[in-house]
């Protein structure tokens, strides 16, 4: 199995669990392992037969378009199941950091998901 990795996207999300938390985005990072067999793309030079990172990409930065989540838990739970609705992609990891804790440089959650 080959992966793909999409590390540190940048996303401003209302999250958290106070309600003033969420009152004004903050800032994430989210990071996405793709497990998928690459050879067929490979073979052909051919963007059809594997992952558009891009697109994955931009849906992952408008999943928060009018959003907003209690908990980072329940965010990677979503960002998976972009991944996994690709046919091609076979399992994915998935880690939210959030920074908000003082004296931290960040707290996250990773999570993997296999079909």
């Amino acid at each position: 199995m080959d992966t793909i990795i999409l590390q540190d996207i940048e996303v401003q999300f209302r999250i958290g669990v106070p309600d003033a938390e969420r009152a004004r985005p903050q800032h994430l990072l989210i990071s996405l392992e793709l497990d998928l067999d690459t050879r067929a793309a490979a073979a052909t030079d051919d963007l059809s037969q594997t992952v558009n990172y891009f697109d994955l990409h931009q849906r992952v930065v408008g999943l928060g378009d009018g959003r907003e989540w209690k908990l980072i838990e329940t965010l990677a739970e979503e960002v998976a199941g972009i991944a996994l609705a690709h046919p091609l992609v076979q399992a994915v990891r998935v880690e939210v950091k959030k920074f908000i804790l003082p004296q931290t440089r960040h707290v996250a959650v990773r999570i993997e998901r296999r079909r």
